[in-house]
């Protein structure tokens, strides 16, 4: 007669205790709860539903180093643990297909995920499973199969002697270049690059891989630069160099291209994505309009003065901004958060914020017109502050007036139209209407109305890469561009939370310095945000958090405080 192993906290205990639980009510699940040995890791029921329909179980399993088997030279480095992380996560998820469990594997960027950590050689793998419970009976037979067959046959696929080791190794080190590349940008006096060779068209709109027959990148002989990256060696491209760069060109041809793969250059790409070697740095900012958000203290003075309402636009808020305000209040944000470089499309920009030609000047006289076209602050942003801007611009040459660069896009080839631009500048008498960019006055907010709570609860969800429900209020993130997975969404309110929970946001910290203790807290990994969340999240950009805390309807702010 076999033995009864349903009291052994062991892998066959847990099979055995399955097996004596089915068609008992589905509440019963939860005495699976807590760790269960299977040998070389241990599996973790951390969360059992108690009723069907109820939000996913979750199970973590610990993988020993000595199990996973890794060599140190893959993970001995937080980029390297993080690529090696990406790419042991999406083999778990083909392994999982057809089962009831269930990976955070992600897109087309190599991000922090909480889904799965590498640290000294050991895994630590989270997973969600519906447990299966037909008329709310356990199905105990189903879990069985899941968890005890499915899901060891799974770990054992992520062992390093399960897998290429070769393409292992590449991943690794594609993953190592682009981050090494990002970080040499700053000395090389670059805000971005774009490898020869770069596959920058995606499929659609909603399809993030290469389109198939997409035209390859080459870069302008004049803007060429060579480095050197440590696995790949000696790689050219184009470098955009500090200061104010025009994207301009034909309808159709290629410039909001080349600005969105500039947008993604802030991340990791997997290989074969075809933008492996673009990279911008990583305080990259897309700027764009947003009629109706919210708006909370902001000195928008650079760009809007004199409003015809008397409202002191040093210390502006509004509850429904217009396309100007807003583009004005998202780009001294963006500034408030350590942003260098920014990204205007002009097909998202307030065209009334951006330009202002000289027969305009004269027909509406300056006392009439409250905004300062960012055409007369782009270059004191510059020398002012140090931040540089690419623009895509069709529509407007009075911006090759204040342009250092300008990249030509014919059939989505680049062209270095710099000398041709110069010779076409207008000559015209458009007064420059600005004489400088004012230093940027930095919030503190009020700690309580950054509460996550809704009913004596932390209430933090996310909907898709557009919305965030946090405490008792949806922040709308539809133009924040560089959100580009749901996991951030997740982490941006975890984030906003751990603020208010450890003490981040205090009443005095101004939001620049709670987002630099943030990132300290995060270089430690992903968990310094958990305070006992369950569920999947990637490690935010503080931009993306400094965005949707601007974006907070709730959001007070108690005092500006002056650079």
């Amino acid at each position: 007669m076999a033995r009864d192993r349903s009291d052994e906290r062991t892998l066959a205990g847990l099979g055995a205790t399955l097996s004596r639980l089915d068609g008992q009510s589905y509440g019963r699940y939860k005495s699976l709860q807590g760790d269960w040995d299977a040998g070389g890791y241990t599996v973790g029921i951390r969360k059992a539903q108690t009723d069907p329909f109820a939000p996913a179980s979750r199970v973590e399993v610990r993988v020993s180093a000595d199990y996973a088997g890794f060599p140190k030279e893959l993970w001995h480095t937080p980029v390297r643990a993080r690529a090696l992380a990406d790419r042991l996560l999406r083999v778990l998820g083909k392994q999982l297909r057809g089962s009831l469990l269930r990976a955070d594997v992600g897109g087309q960027q190599v991000l922090d995920r909480s889904a799965l950590r590498v640290s000294g050689g050991a895994l630590t793998v989270r997973l969600g499973i519906d447990l299966p419970g037909p008329r709310r009976r356990i199905d105990g037979h189903g879990a069985r199969k899941a968890l005890c067959e499915q899901l060891p046959r799974a770990i054992e696929s992520l062992r390093y002697d399960a897998l290429d080791a070769d393409e292992l190794a590449a991943f690794v080190d594609s993953v190592e270049d682009t981050d090494a590349l990002r970080k040499s940008l700053p000395e090389r006096g670059l805000v971005a690059f774009v490898a020869d060779g770069s596959m920058l068209a995606r499929r659609s709109g909603t399809d993030d891989r290469p389109l198939a027959d997409g035209v390859p990148f080459e870069s302008p002989e004049s803007m060429r630069t060579t480095v050197e990256l440590p696995n790949r060696g000696t790689v050219t491209g184009m470098g955009i160099a500090e200061g104010i760069t025009l994207i301009v060109g034909g309808g159709f041809h290629g410039k909001s291209t080349l600005l969105r793969a500039l947008e993604r250059g802030v991340y990791d790409h997997v290989p074969g994505d075809g933008r492996e070697l673009v990279a911008s740095r990583s305080a990259t900012a897309k700027i764009r309009a947003e009629d109706g958000r919210n708006v909370e203290r902001v000195d928008v003075s650079a760009f809007v003065g004199g409003l015809p309402t008397g409202a002191d636009t040093r210390d502006f808020s509004t509850s429904n901004a217009s396309g100007s305000t807003s583009q004005a209040a998202t780009t001294v944000e963006a500034l408030e958060a350590g942003a260098e470089v920014l990204l205007i499309d002009e097909d998202t920009a307030a065209t009334n914020l951006m330009i202002r030609d000289a027969r305009m000047q004269e027909l509406v006289a300056k006392g009439n017109e409250p905004l300062t076209p960012f055409v007369d602050l782009v270059r004191p942003l510059y020398t002012e502050h140090g931040v540089s801007t690419v623009l895509v611009m069709g529509g407007s040459g009075d911006y090759l007036d204040t342009a250092d660069r300008v990249i030509m896009m014919a059939s989505y080839h680049a062209e270095d139209a710099t000398e041709r631009a110069r010779q076409l500048r207008s000559g015209t008498d458009r007064t420059v209407e600005a004489s400088g960019f004012p230093p940027v006055r930095h919030r503190v907010c009020e700690p309580a109305t950054l509460s996550p709570e809704h009913k004596g609860k932390r209430k933090v969800k996310q909907r898709g890469i557009d919305t965030l429900t946090y405490g008792d209020t949806d922040i709308d993130l539809r133009a924040v561009e560089q959100i580009v997975d749901p996991g951030q969404v997740m982490g941006i309110g975890l984030a906003l939370s751990h603020g208010v929970e450890a003490g981040l946001v205090d009443g005095d910290r101004t939001i620049a310095e709670f987002l630099d203790l943030l990132d300290d807290d995060l270089a430690d990994g992903a968990d310094a945000i958990r305070h006992g969340f369950l569920g999947d999240y990637v490690v935010p950009r503080r931009f993306e958090v400094a965005a949707a805390l601007s974006r907070l309807r709730s959001l007070r702010v108690a005092r500006l405080r002056d650079a």
